[in-house]
């Protein structure tokens, strides 16, 4: 999984398709993602202190990780990411398509460094 919180993605399926957002948060245990305006849904809230008013809210659920495609900026298109070793032995996160790199998710190691 390496779509991590903060990045934008583009919904591919479902019935909020084709909707581009940020994540806010990642459950990586279960394998979902908080996308921010994205599969709202209702939820009914009795009266009390809190919600004095009472009546329907507007509440995001989590999407599937699968069904989310991580959109890179720099050929501004939905996109798989993969993960590669750079030169001095750090790994980077970078699209499949356009081969832009999008930051680091491992520090540098002797041992995958390039001699």
């Amino acid at each position: 999984m390496l779509i991590k919180t903060g990045d934008t993605v583009q919904i591919i399926t479902g019935a909020d398709k084709g909707v581009r957002s940020r994540v806010t948060s990642i459950d990586r245990a279960k394998g979902k993602a908080l996308v921010e305006g994205a599969n709202m849904v209702l939820k009914h809230v009795r009266r009390s202190q809190k919600y004095p008013q009472g009546g329907r809210l507007h509440k995001e659920m989590p999407i599937q990780l699968s069904n989310l495609a991580y959109f890179c900026e720099s050929c501004s298109k939905p996109t798989r990411l993969g993960a590669r070793y750079l030169d001095d032995g750090a790994k980077e996160r970078f699209c499949k398509k356009c081969g832009a790199g999008h930051g680091e998710i491992a520090p540098a190691k002797a041992s995958h460094a390039k001699k």
